[in-house]
């Protein structure tokens, strides 16, 4: 957690500041885009996506409360936060990788999945039906017996 606050200083976030900033004064003043963008980093690292289950955090969990400065944004605030700087997130994930490699808690390199889907003959009723029911071409297996021990 202490971590991705001194992160967040270094992290270059004039995508999603400026535009917060040039929005129009008037209103309900908006919660930061430093604080907004903490608390999704902090959320996607401890699994939680959903927005919902984000603003529940913020009350309920005591470092999400640190890390909001104890500021519990609702769910549609976080949503709409999420939902402009997509694009501009998903430019800091690749920062964050970055910025980790340089400090030696990973290492970057390829992964490569093989999506490859081959048709397969496994279905569970098709091996347990030829139990009963003779091939096409085969004789049928009558009079054999076997006994099991």
């Amino acid at each position: 957690m202490y971590f991705l606050l001194d992160l967040v200083d270094e992290l270059d976030l004039s995508a999603i500041v400026i535009p917060a900033q040039s929005k129009d004064p008037r209103g309900e003043k908006g919660f930061d885009p430093r604080m907004m963008t903490l608390l999704l980093l902090y959320a996607y690292c401890a699994g939680i996506v959903s927005s919902r289950r984000i603003e529940r955090a913020c009350y309920e969990d005591l470092a999400f409360r640190v890390l909001t400065g104890n500021q519990q944004p609702d769910h549609s605030r976080i949503s709409e936060f999420r939902r402009r700087n997509l694009e501009a997130l998903s430019g800091l994930c690749v920062q964050i990788l970055r910025s980790c490699q340089e400090a030696g808690m990973v290492s970057l390199g390829l992964i490569a999945l093989d999506g490859t889907k081959v048709q397969a003959n496994a279905s569970k009723h098709k091996a347990m039906s030829g139990c009963s029911k003779t091939r096409p071409g085969s004789a049928p297996l009558s009079g054999v017996t076997q006994e099991v021990p």
